[in-house]
């Protein structure tokens, strides 16, 4: 016990595993059953989910104009929620009619805690805003959360129609629903379908598990329309509000308690309510002369549908869109597939002539994504083996270090679910199983070469004693390269989890599941594999010396025999290398991470902001048209203005259409690069007129919105209170963007040219003929905005009566400026007498943050390097650009997600490598033998930054942490050689053969090493699988680096031991 006292604790632990191996083993098996349960019900997505937590509040007051809105509606919900606990900042948008605060918490803020603030708040704004404007907080999801999509629409026709008043499509055209209504015209279909969407479809599919919401477009909100015709109006002297208000009269249900006949209760029931479109034709409205006027007499009466701010189309027809949003932290793959179940359930249940189909399925890409990193992950581990079964001359050996890659994967799954880590491309796919399994090799390959070594000392099989003793021995002669080697890997990947923000979501996953695969590779080198050494390895044990080490060794020794000779040539060509490497780094381009490639694309169509809805769908279906005509493209379709939820609020001048393509074997050019693909329909759509256009993907799309607000690699942001005047120093910061190189998509937020029809009251007239400006307002209201004039159930539905102008009076100036008014002794004027119509430019949109108003100018980089880029265009800026009074300039979006990641790591990475300066002298004892040691990991970095340039990949986080983990392997490497080099030292060994003896003895497990973790990131080097794209750069850097840092271990270092060992061996 003299060597376990000697070696502490860890001593100890080993002593234990060997000598109660099979409790361990047990042990074992019981831990990878529970970690096997884990695993399944890891949570799993593609991509980790970036989104700050963040509640949205949506305000529709369809009265306002957008400074109207900002004015009573945003700014007073922005100052209500300031000061509430956690709350970081608040982002807001004032349309026409409709505004949307942000409000964005802390990073570690509860969700549901940030809503039950923003909710009590909530209850006293609402009360200083104008009537009828209420506050709602938005689903409880993010960016992940759109996770499937479908369609509602009907049935293709057949040929004659159904027979006269069966439900379904008719001779004439129109469609009988079940109800017996016949729609004769696009929009009562059109509203009909949205109907079942709303009152059907949409309350089933929220039931499904982990749904937040389902926000729906497309179709129109069905209304019963209530048209009246001015002309009979003023024939029989009624005025609109009379004909509202005879409406609500007609429609009524009241109670009338109970009546007793001998002794039975009876309920009274008055109830009047109409049901139908007869039923309000037939209300009365005035009698005049003893004749009853009815609204059939003075209005038209149909089925219709509300003036709507969005729709939806596909395939270049209009359709209702569904989309199932997820619940913040749920399984976006069980979900969508939940959802998906719960649709085909839903489908069966659909009215005769309606048809429904999934459109988008979020588990798709996440099957893909996560077969891509199975895939990488399987076939890196079986490299990683044969390596082993090659390398180690052993089977037995060899299978007791495979045996820790699953086991390391069961128990890291126990930590991921305690600690709430997904299952995704970040997660796993940074997963090296041959950087995983590097302690246990140190120990395999010491234990084999010991026990063979004895064995063919004593010339016999070894007792169970003898067996046990040389077990123990050799994983104690281990410990202070495992030990200290392990925990320097643990500590490089330790600066991943000090990211905050977009950084941190995106990197600290990767880092948690390293880092728990690695602590629990490290607890089997020092128990399990002990363990199952002593178990196997029984029996004749030869250290074969395989071909490919024995070969190594000869060419090595008389290598290694020069380099000590002649050190200083051998250190100065590993410095001009780490120089060469340097000066390449700065000609490196740079981004904050690989984007993830989808598989499908989303494409922003922008047009003039005067352009009206219905003239956006009618140009949006022009563009589905065209895109579906390209081979590779399976389907289109399209959101045009705001969805329901409102959770991507855009004017009516903006669609975002999703271009779901085909598998790629099925594409004439199955080699036609994404990028190529863009590029064609880029062309073909520019011959359409009236559109610009912006490529980008679903979840990307939701992203950029999302967290910042802003879509493209750069956003500058000009802070002020004068819109104008900020919109004129905007476009010229664009036109200088544009001038400079490597400048692509720049673009200006559209802040005006919405036309605004202004309707001015003559005070004066509307006075002399005995009126109030309260009536002609609220005619013009009427007229022009419609007026709800109560409600018609229809079982569980509820529909609103709505007055108002045929669209042929309403959007017709003349004829709305002879619109009747009624004065009070009964003669009537036209509208024009007492008010005019005028249209002006005014407000398209206020964009707000931190309490100040903004106008953003984004733009994207391309071919060039993002940091020059940027410098480049600040210095041209604060030049050129003359701010107006009290403005100010911020620069954001991915740009500045990179140089907060940038300012970090340049913080944090130096203290990393102090600490393992640090653990290398606890290890070594020796500043000089450290200072050799740490050496090899400029090398390392030297053969990274040439992967990366051979390569033409850019520097960016990705590529960062493949240094981090090079880092960390690289010293591991030297530090095994160090020890042993040193260890014949202490025996008397002379220092020349000490470290041609100690190189040599070390030349397996240093290949080993290397091999195992560069082999391990192969598969992920050459993938070209869905987000093969963000592990190739962490992959590149590790191979790359590892062929120069193991030459570094093999050669240079010997080389500076040689130097800084020979002052020590003459002192």
């Amino acid at each position: 016990m003299a060597t376990d006292t000697q070696h502490g604790l860890i001593g100890s632990i080993l002593d234990y595993a060997v000598r109660f191996r099979l409790a361990v083993i047990v042990l074992t098996v019981l831990v990878a059953g529970w970690g096997a349960f884990n695993l399944f019900k890891l949570p799993i997505d593609a991509v980790p989910d970036i989104t700050n937590t963040q509640v949205q509040i949506n305000t529709v007051v369809p009265a306002l104009s957008p400074a109207q809105v900002e004015q009573q509606i945003t700014y007073p919900v922005e100052t209500g929620l300031a000061g509430i606990e956690g709350l970081d900042m608040t982002r807001s948008i004032s349309r026409n009619g409709f505004s949307q605060v942000t409000a964005i918490f802390d990073e570690g803020t509860d969700i549901y805690f940030a809503r039950q603030q923003v909710n009590e708040r909530l209850t006293a704004i609402a009360s200083d805003l104008p009537e009828g404007a209420q506050p709602v907080m938005g689903p409880i999801s993010t960016g992940l959360g759109e996770v499937l999509m479908y369609r509602i629409g009907f049935a293709e026709r057949e040929e004659g129609g159904a027979s006269s008043g069966a439900t379904g499509w008719q001779a004439d055209g129109s469609f009988v629903t079940t109800e017996g209504e016949r729609l004769a015209d696009e929009v009562a279909q059109a509203a009909y379908l949205r109907s079942l969407q709303d009152w059907v479809i949409a309350p089933l599919m929220r039931a499904s598990p982990g749904v937040a919401g389902v926000d729906s477009i497309g179709g129109y909100e069905k209304q019963f329309l209530v048209q009246p015709d001015p002309t009979r109006m003023n024939g029989y002297d009624i005025a609109f509000n009379e004909l509202v208000d005879a409406i609500e009269r007609a429609n009524l249900a009241v109670g009338a308690n109970f009546f007793n006949r001998d002794g039975e209760a009876l309920l009274v029931r008055v109830d009047a309510r109409v049901g139908s479109v007869e039923d309000i034709a037939q209300a009365i409205v005035a009698n005049r002369g003893s004749v009853p006027v009815r609204v059939a007499d003075v209005a038209e009466v149909s089925l219709g549908g509300d003036l709507r701010t969005g729709a939806g189309t596909y395939n270049g027809e209009e359709a209702v869109i569904g989309t199932v949003l997820m619940r913040s932290g749920e399984n976006s793959r069980t979900v969508a597939a939940g959802a998906a179940e719960r649709f085909e359930e839903v489908r069966s249940v659909l009215p005769d002539g309606v048809v429904g189909e999934i459109i988008y399925n979020r588990s798709t890409l996440v099957d893909a994504t996560i077969a891509t990193v199975e895939k990488n992950l399987v076939e890196g581990a079986l490299l990683v083996i044969v390596i082993l079964f090659l390398l180690l001359g052993n089977i037995r050996a060899a299978l007791i270090t495979a045996l820790v890659i699953p086991l390391s994967m069961l128990m890291a799954a126990i930590g991921m679910n305690r600690l709430g880590v997904s299952g995704n491309l970040m997660s796993l796919g940074a997963l090296d199983f041959g950087l995983i399994v590097d302690g246990a090799v140190i120990i395999v390959e010491n234990s084999v070469a010991r026990l063979a070594a004895r064995q063919h000392q004593e010339g016999r099989l070894l007792s169970l004693g003898e067996r046990l003793a040389e077990t123990r021995l050799a994983a104690q002669e281990m410990i202070k390269p495992t030990v200290y080697g392990q925990a320097i890997i643990l500590l490089v990947f330790a600066p991943l989890l000090t990211f905050t923000g977009v950084e941190g979501k995106t990197f600290s996953p990767m880092a948690i599941t390293m880092l728990l695969a690695l602590a629990s590779a490290f607890v089997l080198s020092l128990t399990f594999v002990p363990a199952m050494i002593a178990v196997l390895l029984k029996g004749r044990i030869s250290e074969k010396q395989v071909r490919v080490i024995r070969a190594s060794k000869e060419r090595y020794e008389p290598l290694l025999v020069k380099t000590i000779a002649r050190p200083w040539p051998v250190i100065g060509g590993g410095a001009a290398l780490f120089a060469v490497a340097a000066l390449l780094f700065t000609t490196l381009g740079s981004e904050f991470t690989p984007q993830l490639d989808e598989g499908d694309l989303a494409v922003q169509s922008l047009r003039i902001p005067s352009t009206s809805l219905e003239q956006s769908v009618a140009m949006q279906r022009q563009v589905e048209r065209t895109l579906a005509e390209f081979p590779e493209v399976a389907t289109v379709f399209s959101r045009t203005g705001t969805a329901e939820v409102a959770s991507d609020p855009m004017p009516p001048n903006i669609s975002d259409a999703y271009v779901l393509l085909n598998p790629r074997d099925e594409w004439p050019d199955p080699s036609l690069s994404k990028d190529a693909l863009v590029a064609n329909m880029e062309s073909e759509l520019n011959g359409l007129i009236g559109n610009l256009y912006e490529f980008s993907q679903p979840i990307e799309l939701r992203f950029n919105e999302l967290i910042a607000g802003v879509r493209g690699d750069i956003a500058v942001k000009l802070y002020g209170d004068n819109v104008e005047a900020l919109s004129a120093s905007a476009n010229e910061v664009a036109n200088l963007l544009r001038g400079i190189e490597g400048a692509a998509d720049v673009k200006v937020q559209q802040t005006t040219g919405f036309p605004t029809l202004d309707v001015r009251f003559d005070r004066t007239a509307i006075g002399r003929y005995g009126l109030s400006v309260e009536e002609v307002a609220e005619l013009v209201a009427i007229a022009v905005g419609g007026r709800p004039a109560g409600p018609v159930f229809q079982g569980d539905k509820r529909f609103d009566i709505v007055v108002r102008l045929p669209e042929t009076l309403r959007s017709d100036f003349d004829r709305l400026g002879a619109l009747p008014v009624q004065t009070p002794n009964g003669a009537t004027v036209p509208l024009r007498e007492l008010a005019s119509f005028e249209v002006s430019d005014g407000l398209a949109e206020v964009r707000r943050e931190q309490g100040s108003r903004l106008v953003i100018v984004s733009a994207n980089v391309r071919e060039r390097d993002l940091g020059s880029y940027v410098e480049e265009a600040q210095a041209a800026v604060s030049e050129t650009v003359s701010l107006p009074e009290g403005a100010y300039i911020e620069w954001g979006g991915q740009f500045e997600n990179l140089q907060a990641a940038k300012s970090r790591l340049s913080l944090i990475v130096p203290l990393c490598f102090f600490l393992i300066l640090l653990l290398l002298y606890m290890a070594l004892g020796s500043w000089l033998s450290t200072l050799a040691v740490f050496s090899a990991i400029p090398m390392a970095l030297a053969g990274g930054v040439f992967s990366l340039w051979l390569r033409d990949i850019p520097f960016s986080i990705s590529a960062a942490v493949g240094f981090i983990a090079l880092s960390g392997v690289a010293v591991l490497n030297g530090l095994v050689m160090m020890t042993a080099i040193r260890q014949r030292m202490e025996s008397g060994m002379p220092l020349d053969k000490a470290i041609v003896e100690g190189a040599l003895a070390r030349l397996r497990p240093v290949l080993m090493t290397a091999l195992v973790a560069s082999m391990g990131f192969v598969p992920m080097a050459i993938a070209t699988g869905t987000g093969a794209e963000v592990q190739r750069p962490l992959a590149t850097v590790v191979i790359g680096g590892l062929i120069t840092a193991t030459a570094l271990t093999l050669f240079v270092l010997p080389a500076i031991s040689r130097l800084v060992l020979k002052r020590r061996d003459n002192d």
